[in-house]
């Protein structure tokens, strides 16, 4: 249930997704195909779309759940120990006989990555969590898509019967049914999701940042998208969205990029706590735009997000005091 905090009644994000070990290698520029590039260190840091969002939320000072699936292993012992010192409620975290789910990522100096993803455990997911978790109207379930899809079409059930916000990451690209795409409150995709949802937005990724803006803000004003609201990530382009007919746009901040891989991860992560909030949805994207631009400059995924402090510190520093 939520909690009042003064006049303010405060939901909690509850996640349903993916939790994995992230091996990341370091490469001076990432490889073509058929090539070998040399790495500079192998590091293993905790990953996965689902756990990255808790995280995010956790850190910005959501109360936040994770419903997901870890092995029987050291990484999934790892993992629990990890999301427990963060703070996240973990009691829907299963744990099964298969491997705890990896991905393996190369980054390259200007922090650009490529990402291989192994599901073991998030195959097992099992939504019917939620039920136990007494969903409320002042709730927010964020989902995305590396666990099955039909735990994703369950936990929007859920949700739905309880009346909660639910936001879908489209991420990464598949193929999604157009009940679930009709049903979610938001829709967050990044332009290549995009581009494999609405045939329109084809050549998309193919744009300059200037001419990506433009054209994504076209798309979004004549309607395009497969729901009402939906939101655009277009990394240094900044962010465009279409909230109850409305479209805005975000500018990116320019900052020194070491690492995008959990970028879009905290911008959904920071956008759920803001809703569950109570904050005015283009508020909670402001917050997401800018949070998204603190994680990038760190290394890392999970442990990249920013904490509320980091934030509110930004935010000041933009809007005075």
């Amino acid at each position: 249930m939520g909690r009042v905090t003064g006049r303010c009644v405060v939901g909690r994000v509850v996640v349903v997704g993916s939790t994995n070990m992230d091996v990341t290698t370091r490469v001076e520029r990432l490889p073509r195909p058929g090539e070998t590039v040399t790495g500079s260190a192998v590091v293993f840091t905790p990953g996965g779309k689902g756990a990255n969002q808790a995280v995010a939320a956790s850190r910005l000072g959501a109360r936040t759940v994770l419903v997901g699936a870890i092995g029987a292993d050291g990484y999934g012992t790892a993992l629990r120990q990890f999301l427990r010192d963060e703070g996240i409620d973990i009691t829907g975290l299963d744990r099964f006989d298969s491997p705890t789910g990896t991905a393996v990522t190369l980054v390259d100096d200007a922090g650009e990555n490529v990402i291989a993803v192994v599901p073991g455990a998030n195959a097992h997911v099992w939504p019917g969590r939620l039920e136990q978790l007494g969903l409320s109207p002042d709730d927010v379930v964020l989902l995305q898509q590396e666990i099955p899809a039909a735990a994703n079409e369950q936990a929007l059930a859920h949700a739905r019967a309880a009346g909660a916000r639910t936001v879908l990451n489209a991420a990464p690209r598949r193929p999604v049914a157009a009940e679930l795409l009709a049903a979610v409150d938001v829709l967050v995709v990044n332009e290549h999701e995009l581009a494999g949802l609405v045939p329109a937005a084809a050549d998309l990724p193919s744009l300059s940042p200037t001419r990506l803006v433009a054209a994504v803000r076209g798309l979004l004003a004549d309607g395009a998208g497969p729901t009402g609201n939906i939101v655009v990530t277009l990394g240094a382009a900044g962010t465009c969205a279409r909230i109850d007919d409305a479209v805005v746009t975000l500018a990116a901040p320019e900052v020194p990029v070491v690492d995008t891989t959990g970028a879009g991860d905290c911008f959904c992560g920071a956008f759920g706590a803001g809703l569950a909030a109570g904050l005015p949805t283009a508020t909670a994207l402001f917050h997401a735009n800018l949070a998204a631009s603190l994680a990038v400059q760190r290394p890392g995924a999970g442990a990249a997000m920013p904490t509320r402090a980091d934030l509110d510190a930004l935010i000041t520093g933009r809007l005075g005091p």
